[in-house]
Formats: C-alpha cells, structure tokens, sequence
C-alpha cells in the first residue's frame, strides 16, 4: 500500500516540555528575523543628506527646494529601487532556497543566507556609486530569501504543539528588535558627517554573523532528518529537544510523514493538488495581506513620510523610533497570549484597531495639512500617537501570524515548497510596495491611508470566513484540519487518509474540533 501520510491524531498523547536545547535553537534561529527587520529600519538613511548628496543628488535637491509639493519631494524611482531591489532579488532566490532546504536541512539554508547577508553588508558599507550600493542590496535580498524561507519552518518543527505559536513569533520578535536597533542606530550616525551612513549600513553585518554562526551550531529539526533517512538521529534530537524519551506519539507522526514526503519528487506540482488548496490559499493570501496593511510603507518610509509631515529630520527618525519601540512592545503581547487566545481572535480584533488608526490618519492629514501647509505640532503628535496605535494592533496581529500561520500549514512533502511561495509572495508584494509607495503618496496624497484601510476590511473578512484556528494543532495533523472547516471540506478531496484506510473526511472528529470555525 502506498504511505498515506499521519492517519490518526496522536496530538493527546505528545509528551515533553519546553527545554534548554529549545529555546537556545529558537532564539539563535531567530536572529534570522533581526537581519530583515534591521534592513527594513535601515532604509532610513535614505533622509540623511550626505547619503542623498552621494547618491541621488536630485532628491537632495528637491528636498531642499521651499517650493516643492510636501507629497512629493521623495518621489524619485531610483530612490524607491535603492529599498525595492531588495526584495525582488529575496523574491527570485527564496524559490531557489526551496529545493536546499528540503534536500540539505533548515541549517543549509540559514547558513547560505547569514553569509549572503555578510557579503551585502560589506558591499553597502563600501559603496562608492549608486551601482555597487545596488549590488549589495540584492546580495542582502538573496540573504533574506534563504533565511526568511528557513528560519520560520525551523522554528515550527523545533517548538512543541502546544507552544510553537508564541515560540514561531521568535522570528516576528527578532524582526521588530532589528527594526527598533536600526532606527536607534539611524538616530545616532545621522549626527556623524559625512560618513554616518556607511556605519548604519555596514552594521548590518552583525545579526547576519550571529545568523551564520548559530546555523553552524544549532541541531537541525528532527522532522529535516527523518524525511531526508537518518530516522535514529531524528529520533535523538527529538528526545532532546523534548526533554524525554517518551517521543513514541509525535515520532511516528513524523515517520508516516515522512514516508509521503518521499513519494513526493516534485512538491510545488503536489502543491497545486486539490487537497492542498487550503494551504495554498492561504500562502499567498495571508503574507500578501500582512504588506498590504500598509505596515512595510510606514516602517521603509517612516523618517521619509514624517518629513513629508512637516517634521524635522531628528524629529523624523525620533517618531520613527517611537513607532519601532511600540511594534516591539506588541509583538510580546502577542507572543504571551497566541497559544491561548488563538490566531483568529488577534487576526480580527488587531484587523479593525488597524481600519480605525488609517481612517483617523487621513482625516487629519486631509484637514490639517496639504500641499504647501505643515502639521500643527498638536496634529503631528496626534498623528504619531496614531500610527503607534496602528503598529500596536498590527504588532500583536498581522505581523507575527502572517509568518506564523503559513509556517505551521504544510505537510511535510510540502513545507518547503509551502514556505517559498509564502516568503516569495511576500517579498513581491513588498517589493511592489517599495517601489510604488512614493509615487502613490504624490498621487494619493492623505487618500493613501484610506487605500490601505479597504485593504485591511478585507482580509479581516478572510480571515473570519477562510482561516479556522490552528492553535495546538500538531503540524503532521493539519491536514485532518481542513476537512473539518465549513467552507474547505467542499473543496478537499471526498476520501482523505485514516487510521484504518481511506474514508469520508466527515469522519473521525478530532480532538481540537472546538478550535475550528464552522
């Protein structure tokens, strides 16, 4: 008979607890999340003078200019590729990440993109011309492609069931904390002419070495080593990183597993089946949701769009700090509350905060301030306090489970396919983003606020209708998951495995069947 993947849930016999091997793994994986983050608040130099007088001289001279539209002095598409280039290269090698992660391990992958990062860092920090400067923030993009595509499916096998979701945000974490530092960093260098720049840009080599080193040393997943046959050593690192021998329960999920996965020589064809839909629905909806609430153009743009309010260039990279240190704040509130309120009920109630603060932003931007008038101080500190309450619902939100979700969905034959199609709709999305947001703040002007609020309606709607609740779900069970929701059952194949052959999806409710919405 052909392997028929996990055909009974086990998840109540799953022993073990959180340990030390864990949370060093989880923890050191995560600085993978850092180096993204970091990049993502670094795109601030591009508000210091001496790096727009190098680079892009006509910006530099727009900005100046007491004449130019506000909306639009950053409007300049060599500008936007110097952030965008970035993530169209993680784009392209995220699908080239797939295949290395499957056939070498989650530590290959995190390994060729702390290096990558390294080598982008260097060329960043040395750059003499606008090409070099280019060239390295692809390198730093293919860097982000292999750690984005590993790091999150690394950490879902390492943590346990019951934890892994707040364990998963380690990622999420490590990314806001990246993003906080470069704009801590941004703070201090724009007082350091004419140099400041390079060191906010060459400092990025730091997380990207921490990465390197720790997936040199880090175990790699047990679920990693039994899909590619070394089955006993699987089973070793799972006693550890369990913390009991008793792995009996969760060790044949992963055996039975893994003996589909082997049969599976093409996973983005398997993919594409009809009992992956769900999965694949939900890969390319929830990472093109999370860019689309507007998070990536505030924290690329923050210094460049508080300017363009009439701030300061220090009060600029302040407010744009403030709002790092509040998205950081929140990203531990969801990490302490995911594994008991669930991914639904943060998805929705940090989806409408984030409708409310895009319609109060705009509604101040359209009274207070246009074309060629400033932001009273009272309106500027309301429009931080504002966009702070934005990144407060999305820190607890979008921004943690638009990984977290994608990332623990998969079966085994997939994962890996599962989470390029993830990272690479992401990056797309923000790529198009980076490129467009400033042409689109020119042309929209306050109405972009509004542009992002229908966006967040929708996937609030979504995820209300098409996301059921994965909380404690093992990751080798997910599939019985999905033909228990009221709208996928339809869409599943008719005949899904069982523990005694194949029958009905109808059939044996599992024990989680209250986390699902019907």
């Amino acid at each position: 008979m052909a392997p028929r993947g996990v055909t009974k849930e086990r998840a109540a016999e799953y022993k073990g607890h959180m340990t030390f091997a864990v949370a060093m793994a989880c923890i050191v994986a995560a600085i993978g999340g850092s180096i993204f983050g970091y990049d993502i608040g670094i795109s601030g130099v591009n508000t210091m003078d001496p790096f727009l007088e190098k680079f892009f001289p006509v910006v530099f001279r727009r900005k100046n200019s007491p004449t130019r539209n506000n909306y639009c002095k950053y409007d300049n598409q060599a500008l936007s590729a110097f952030t965008s280039s970035l993530y169209l290269a993680g784009q392209v090698s995220t699908l080239a990440a797939a295949p290395v992660t499957r056939n070498y391990g989650r530590r290959a992958s995190i390994i060729c993109g702390g290096i990558s990062f390294l080598i982008g860092a260097a060329l960043n920090a040395a750059a003499g011309n606008l090409a070099i400067l280019i060239i390295g923030r692809i390198m730093l993009g293919v860097g982000i492609g292999f750690g984005n595509q590993a790091v999150p499916l690394y950490l879902s096998e390492m943590a346990p069931a019951h934890l892994r979701g707040g364990l998963n945000m380690m990622f999420q974490l490590a990314t806001t904390l990246g993003i906080f530092t470069a704009n801590m960093i941004n703070f201090g260098t724009q007082k350091i002419k004419p140099w400041g720049w390079r060191l906010s840009l060459g400092l990025a080599a730091a997380p990207a070495l921490l990465m390197t080193i720790g997936g040199i040393l880090l175990p790699e997943t047990p679920n990693s080593l039994i899909e590619r046959g070394h089955v006993e050593e699987g089973r070793r690192v799972l006693e550890l990183i369990r913390g009991t021998a008793e792995v009996d329960a969760e060790f044949t999920d992963m055996t039975e597993a893994s003996e589909l996965a082997k049969t599976i020589k093409h996973p983005f064809r398997s993919i594409l089946e009809r009992r992956n839909r769900p999965q694949l629905v939900m890969a390319v909806c929830m990472p093109a949701f999370q860019i689309l609430t507007g998070i990536n153009s505030i924290l690329f743009y923050a210094p460049v769009l508080f300017q363009s309010m009439g701030f300061g260039a220090s009060a600029s990279l302040y407010s744009s700090m403030l709002t790092g240190a509040v998205l950081l704040f929140s990203t531990l509130i969801s990490i302490a509350t995911v594994d008991r309120l669930g991914r639904r009920k943060l998805l929705i109630s940090g989806g409408i905060q984030m409708i409310v603060c895009q319609v109060i932003v705009a509604g101040i931007l359209a009274a207070k301030f246009g074309a060629d008038k400033q932001l009273s101080r009272s309106c500027s500190i309301a429009v931080v306090m504002v966009i702070c309450l934005f990144m407060l619902a999305f820190g607890w939100s979008w921004g943690p489970l638009g990984w977290t979700v994608p990332s623990e969905i998969f079966a085994l034959e997939t994962q890996s396919a599962g989470q390029s199609i993830t990272v690479a709709v992401n990056l797309f999305f923000t790529f198009v983003i980076a490129q467009a947001f400033l042409s689109l703040l020119c042309a929209f002007k306050f109405a972009i606020f509004i542009f992002f609020a229908c966006w967040i309606a929708v996937m609030t709607a979504f995820v209300h209708v098409f996301l059921p609740e994965t909380k404690g779900v093992p990751i080798e069970e997910m599939v019985l998951l999905w033909s228990k929701h009221r709208f996928w059952k339809n869409v599943m194949p008719d005949i899904m495995p069982l523990e005694d052959g194949w029958g009905p999806c109808e059939d044996s409710a599992p024990a989680y069947e209250s986390n699902i919405h019907k």
